[in-house]
């Protein structure tokens, strides 16, 4: 018991003591030259180490969470080793080891597909970097009021389009043909137009849909600060609970 007690304030991060940072900073250097491939077209030599390195990393990391998993969850022992493979995390960790296949053996044509799985491996730094992991507790707690948000940023732009779909009929005069042709065309102005994003690929050029485009960027605007809102206050109340709980300790 102790020993598992051990490699859980070992592989959870910022648990205060020096082993366990420098496990954070291995864990780190792993998913960095894990994903470091994933910037270049050729692929060198070197790159091969990078991956084996990484992997192994990879590997201990899931076994040593597995080991622990119990720790963590309210269930009985030996259901929370059973369900622990299923869990969010767990698929995604066991994804990013897939590409280890292809270093154990080249006879698996997996490279494009395993490549496209070490995109997963940028999800691990959940675990290591304070700031995304309040980013995402806060964005679990407020999935109600953010999905809210996101039904009407949603239903505002189906309704956009519709508008400007049906108001909008006019030719574009270098290809010959109506600049909204079809309503997925208006959808994706509509969104563009809401988030404020202005690309101009897509433009109406009559009167009534420039007044259109008004008010849905006039719209867009409360509608994108919503969200943002929410998440910083959200942010903000997280984050001092993680200073209110580190400072803690000092204060016993």
């Amino acid at each position: 018991m102790v020993g598992r007690e051990w490699i859980c304030d070992l592989v959870e991060p910022r648990k205060g003591n020096l082993i366990s940072h420098i496990y954070d900073y291995i864990m780190l250097v792993a998913i960095v030259i894990g994903t470091a491939p994933l910037l270049f077209r050729e692929q060198y030599p070197i790159f091969w180490y990078f991956d084996l390195i990484s992997s192994i990393c990879y590997i201990v990391d899931y076994l040593l969470r597995w080991m622990i998993c119990d720790f963590r969850s309210e269930k009985p022992k030996w259901i929370a080793f059973l369900l622990y493979p299923f869990t969010p995390m767990a698929i995604i960790d066991l994804l990013s080891i897939l590409p280890t296949i292809n270093l154990l053996s080249p006879v698996f044509k997996l490279t494009r597909i395993s490549r496209l799985f070490k995109i997963l491996r940028f999800v691990k730094i959940v675990h290591y970097f304070e700031p995304l992991e309040i980013f995402v507790t806060v964005m679990k707690k407020q999935r109600r009021l953010l999905l809210a948000v996101l039904s009407l940023a949603l239903f505002d732009i189906f309704i956009t389009a519709i508008i400007m779909f049906q108001s909008e009929k006019e030719i574009d005069p270098v290809t010959g043909k109506y600049i909204f042709e079809s309503f997925f065309d208006a959808f994706y102005w509509a969104a563009c137009t809401l988030a404020t994003v202005g690309y101009g690929d897509l433009v109406p050029v009559s009167d009534m849909g420039r007044v259109i485009s008004i008010f849905s960027s006039l719209l867009g605007i409360a509608v994108i600060a919503l969200p943002s809102s929410i998440i910083t206050a959200g942010y903000i109340e997280e984050l001092r609970k993680h200073v209110n709980e580190k400072q803690k300790p000092d204060n016993g």
